[in-house]
């Protein structure tokens, strides 16, 4: 498992990154937002349209077009793939534009058809996706949880261990029927058999 933390250029809140990740990509203005935070990054990547500082002098960098069809985010993920990372940290990715926000959300359940995982950390929620798979939470006391078909609609779902449990139950991207779920001081053990799941967990 190699790991890659990217910070972006949207809101944070208190979530701390791995300090031990393989590597670390700054997305545009996420460059702001890491040096703050005392990470140097190993690249910036992006059109730097929402940079104000500049990049600094020597830093490695992949400047790209402002006129392209992937956002700085997409951009810096697949360069992470590339180096051969398949764990991937996003912060600073929710928050802002709504439709940025859907947009990152579509590419944690991108990497998860690629056989990838991915995590975001934003608004007090750490957000996953889950492909023909299972995950389990680790105990918390407390907190919402909530579960969303990415496809669909997703087959054979169970959900243990939370307040509302579900056995191979469907789900459909049109009705919310996983939303509003709670820890309950037990692991949350999340499934799939067919289909995309988007994983919502409060974090306390």
């Amino acid at each position: 498992m190699k790991r890659c933390v990217i910070f972006g250029a949207g809101e944070y809140d208190g979530a701390v990154p791995p300090a031990d990740a393989d590597l670390y990509i700054a997305a545009d203005a996420g460059l702001e937002a890491m040096c703050e935070k005392g990470i140097a990054p190993d690249l910036a990547i992006g059109d730097f349209d929402s940079l104000k500082t500049g990049l600094p002098e020597g830093m490695p960098a992949v400047r790209l077009p402002t006129h392209k069809d992937v956002t700085d985010l997409d951009a810096a993920v697949a360069e992470g793939i590339a180096r051969g990372c398949d764990t991937f940290y996003l912060y600073g990715v929710l928050g802002g534009r709504p439709d940025h926000s859907f947009a990152n959300l579509s590419l944690i359940a991108r990497l998860s058809q690629e056989g990838k995982q991915g995590w975001m950390f934003g608004a007090g929620y750490r957000i996953t996706a889950i492909r023909n798979g299972a995950l389990t939470l680790p105990p918390q006391k407390g907190g919402a949880v909530s579960v969303f078909s990415f496809t669909d609609k997703s087959e054979g779902v169970t959900i243990r261990g939370l307040e509302y449990g579900l056995e191979d139950a469907e789900l459909t991207s049109t009705f919310a029927l996983g939303v509003s779920n709670a820890f309950t001081g037990a692991p949350a053990e999340i499934g799939v058999k067919n289909g995309i799941l988007l994983i919502m967990a409060e974090t306390s």
